[in-house]
């Protein structure tokens, strides 16, 4: 059927491929087959390694293409999903419960994985809540250390009150705009990908006050 998000994305990645001449991949999820996070960091931090514990223990576990990709592959991350019951896809979250491993190598090894990596995303449903959506993808990918061009996100919603996928579908098709909304989101990132790689983002020291999983040096550690 007729998705969305996937048409979307895919003018997104061709501008990319014909009119920026950057090499892209595209993987769906959908199309995978991986387990679901197993919770090693809920027993201990040190647990949670990387690469993750399940794909180095299950040859058959396919999310290590995502992993591959993410880290050593792509200067752009640009996620694309639709609007279920007013969150992102079941896919993206179970995908991201995985991606934990990247986030604790801070924790635990003070390592940071997702270096001049760029985040973009595109929403698209015929349910409400862009905005809660949009929080959700950027505080994570934020967490992990990735920057945004402006206007990180595109997004379409036809509302609470339409519920009218038909039309929510034609719309979408025949919308030029939105269009070139997905490709100037890929020129943006690609643009601050270029910032980033070429040198121009001065690195600095990761001072973990205030960041996920540290301590205060005013709090009682007995």
């Amino acid at each position: 059927r007729y998705s969305t998000s996937d048409a979307m994305l895919e003018v997104a990645l061709e501008h990319a491929r014909s009119t920026l001449q950057l090499e892209t991949q595209c993987i769906k999820l959908r199309e995978l087959t991986f387990r679901s996070c197993e919770g090693f960091y809920s027993k201990s931090a040190q647990a949670c390694t990387w690469p993750c514990s399940i794909t180095q223990m299950d040859p058959t576990d396919q999310l290590d293409r995502v992993y591959e990709a993410i880290v050593h592959w792509a200067d752009v991350i640009l996620i694309s999903t639709p609007i279920r019951w007013g969150n992102a896809s079941s896919l993206y979250y179970k995908m991201v419960e995985r991606l934990n491993c990247i986030q604790n190598q801070e924790t635990i090894a003070n390592t940071h994985l997702l270096k001049n990596k760029v985040a973009a995303f595109i929403i698209m449903g015929g349910q409400d809540n862009v905005q809660g959506v949009a929080g959700q993808l950027m505080t994570f990918f934020a967490e992990v250390g990735c920057q945004f061009p402006q206007f990180p996100f595109i997004a379409h919603s036809r509302g609470w009150s339409a519920e009218d996928m038909e039309r929510n579908v034609s719309e979408v098709q025949n919308s030029q705009a939105l269009r070139e909304g997905a490709q100037q989101l890929v020129t943006r990132a690609a643009d601050m990908a270029n910032l980033m790689v070429g040198g121009q983002v001065p690195e600095h020291v990761l001072a973990r006050g205030g960041r996920k999983a540290h301590q205060l040096d005013s709090e009682s550690t007995g």
